[in-house]
Formats: structure tokens, sequence, C-alpha cells
């Protein structure tokens, strides 16, 4: 899904999109120092489970700081380069056409000073969760700022074309120390809209307008 994304290579005058580099590793941990060399990807790496089941786990992030943590990860899993984002993104709910955007609390930052010393995996459970709003609080504005609303609506179009959906979510990252440079680093079809603001109205609407277009698409075949 986030290919999608990579494909793209969106970019105009509100920003430009991306996808920091990823690597799927589906077995055999012995092996995934080699392959991170091989795709050149730069530590520190995010480790995210493969498998989405809805479980605790399934929610867990670790970020590997050194070649010897590699090796205890546990496949499968993907791997993506970790980005300096100020400890923010933004998760934006699609509906059909509606889009709705929250901020919620991240990875913290890694210092170059913090990466040379560290080393070791460290485990982050429920990151980006209903609980970790960052919406109320006193954020630099660089980082509270949310992203274009013409460039969420642009990526939200291709995004609908790309990938066949309309009911779905992106979590999107600025980078650190930039304005209009921004990652997609991950995509979930039909998630719990539970947690998005007035999600009950937006949702029925969506629900109706699918509802009089099928009315509309019956009329016309009708006509004819």
């Amino acid at each position: 899904m986030l290919q999608c994304v990579a494909d793209m290579n969106l970019s105009d005058s509100y920003g430009r999109v991306g996808v920091p580099k990823q690597l799927v590793i589906k077995r055999d941990a012995s092996s995934i120092p080699e392959a991170v060399n091989k795709a050149g990807l730069r530590l520190p790496l995010v480790a995210k489970p493969l498998v989405a089941d809805g479980s605790a786990k399934s929610h867990e992030l670790s970020l590997a700081y050194d070649q010897h943590s590699l090796l205890k990860l546990e496949p499968p899993l993907v791997l993506q380069e970790f980005v300096n984002h100020g400890g923010v993104l933004f998760k934006v709910y699609i509906v059909g056409e509606a889009i709705r955007v929250v901020r919620r609390f991240s990875l913290p930052d890694v210092s170059r000073r913090e990466l040379s010393k560290a080393a070791g995996v460290f485990h982050f459970p429920r990151v980006s969760c209903a609980a970790a709003s960052a919406d109320d609080a006193d954020l630099d504005p660089n980082i509270a700022e949310l992203p274009p609303r013409p460039l969420l609506e642009r990526l939200a179009k291709e995004l609908r074309r790309g990938l066949g959906l309309r009911l779905f979510n992106l979590d999107i990252i600025r980078e650190h120390g930039t304005r209009d440079q921004f990652y997609v680093i991950d995509i979930n079809y039909f998630p719990g809209y539970g947690k998005m603001p007035e999600y009950e109205h937006v949702f029925t609407d969506f629900l109706l307008s699918v509802v009089q277009s099928q009315f509309k698409k019956r009329a016309l075949a009708d006509q004819y």
C-alpha cells in the first residue's frame, strides 16, 4: 500500500510526499543485518509487525539502534528508516471525499549523539493511539502545523484511485527541520473510526452519498 505513495512521487507548491525506505523480513532474524545492508537502509530502524490482527503486539513498534540489535527482532516484520519528526504524527482519516486530521504523539527524535551511544532494541507499545492525542498540547508551531489541505486532498484522491479504497487512514509525519517534506509511514484500510472527531456525522453523510449514487445509477439505467 505504501508503494502506491512512492510511485506517485507527489510534489507540488504545497510540499513533497514520500515514503521512508523500507524492507519486509518474513523469516530468519539472522539474515536481517545482511538484508539491511543490501537494501541500503540507515540506522536507526523502526520495526513493525507484519501481521495486524488487532492484538496488543500487532500495535507494538520497536526501534533498533545498531546492527547487533537487528538480530533480536522477531520476523515477520517491516523495517522502515526512522525519520526525525518532532515526536508528532498526523493521523489522516478518509471517508469517501471527507478528510479529517488529528495530531498524535509519536516516537521521539533521535540525535546523532544518542545514535552513537545507544544500542539495543527499544519497544514502544500503542504508539499514536487515541490516548496519545496531541491536539491540545503546547507544541512548537513548526511541529504542530497540519499538512496543507490541498496536499492532503490530492494525496487522498490519488490513493482512492490507486488503492480502490474509500475508507482508510494514513499516518503522516513532517521531517523535523523542514516545512514541506512529508512521509506516509502507514496506511490502514477500514480503521477504527470511533477515534475520529465527529465520526457519526461524517460516516452517516458517506453512507447517504453511497445510497444516493446507487439510486442515480439505477435511474439512468432505467432510462435506457
